[in-house]
């Protein structure tokens, strides 16, 4: 889906695991700890006219474990913590067994990110530890990368268009052009 000439590429990023240290369902602020280096990798795609969107699954919301206030306060510290270099987040509260259009591996948040914001998908990533997050990618028709931070190293179900080790690496690849394998 690309949105009139001038729209852009993005990253699309999954929060927890990925962008930030894997908190099991992650409720208070001080948990939060940005992946080492994101900020240098995202203020570099900045410049380079990308746009960086958080797609999120958070099932804890469904299931009662935290409240959509407690969510916000996550977010909020993990943007700061990330200098602001996040233009939008989408964020699906839905329990899983009751999943909706924007839960991943639906592509409902990607999609809806792509129309409000202008993004070319066929030259838009997505980024995630879990095989959620490359079922999600795939059925937006962004090409995926699994990070093994978070619960990415123990990923076998699922087939990214690359693998590596965080979020770093997965930004500098897609913004050095490296060609898919």
């Amino acid at each position: 889906m690309t949105v009139g000439r001038a729209s852009r590429p993005a990253l699309f990023l999954d929060r927890d695991g990925t962008l930030m240290e894997e908190v099991d369902h992650c409720r208070d602020p001080n948990d939060v700890r940005a992946i080492e280096g994101a900020v240098t990798e995202l203020a570099r795609a900045r410049a380079l006219g990308w746009a960086s969107i958080i797609v999120t699954n958070q099932s804890g919301i469904g299931r009662g474990y935290f409240t959509e206030e407690q969510f916000e306060s996550v977010q909020r510290e993990l943007i700061r913590q990330l200098d602001g270099l996040i233009d939008a987040s989408y964020m699906a509260p839905d329990h899983p067994d009751n999943p909706s259009p924007r839960r991943k591996p639906a592509p409902g948040m990607i999609l809806e990110a792509a129309a409000e914001h202008g993004l070319d998908l066929s030259r838009s990533w997505m980024i995630g530890d879990k095989a959620l997050d490359i079922e999600a990618g795939k059925n937006a028709g962004v090409r995926t990368i699994l990070v093994e931070t978070g619960y990415g190293r123990k990923v076998t179900d699922c087939s990214p268009d690359h693998r590596v080790p965080t979020v770093v690496e997965a930004i500098r690849l897609i913004l050095d052009g490296t060609p898919l394998a």
